[in-house]
């Protein structure tokens, strides 16, 4: 049936995480690819901003934290800053009690945000920190970075 010199391909893009509606989860992550958050964290959230890592926040889920990420589509509720450095998307229920620093934004009618926006110039190096960021950081940031 299976000969020894046959390969098993393996998918090498990286994989989906979801948090159900069930879980909360109590710490910082650090991730690659898509985080889908239906449940609770509470905790910072972190990917690299060169990366292609997207965020995905539903109706029901909730963090309470600070996101840096690249690209970030929010209908929830988040408590705490919100950095993307591509692409951030407020859907109709999303709201954000904290700053909002981001490249391009969309906003859908309905969507809340109880901070202040500020936008992310493109000339600005996109995998850098920005300052007041890097400085609340429980961790080196460089440390991240793949050699």
């Amino acid at each position: 049936m299976f000969s020894k010199n046959e390969e098993i391909e393996v998918d090498s893009s990286p994989a989906d995480t979801l948090v159900s509606r069930t879980t909360e989860i109590v710490g910082d992550i650090h991730f690659s690819g898509e985080l889908i958050v239906e449940g609770r964290i509470k905790g910072n959230i972190y990917a690299e901003d060169d990366s292609s890592a997207v965020i995905r926040i539903a109706e029901s889920g909730s963090v309470e934290g600070e996101i840096c990420v690249p690209s970030s589509i929010i209908n929830g509720l988040v408590q705490g800053d919100v950095r993307s450095t591509k692409h951030i998307e407020l859907a109709k229920k999303a709201v954000v009690a904290g700053n909002v620093y981001y490249n391009l934004i969309e906003m859908v009618m309905g969507s809340e945000v109880n901070g202040n926006l500020m936008h992310i110039s493109s000339n600005q190096k996109s995998n850098k920190l920005l300052p007041e960021v890097k400085e609340k950081l429980p961790f080196d940031s460089d440390t991240l970075k793949k050699d």
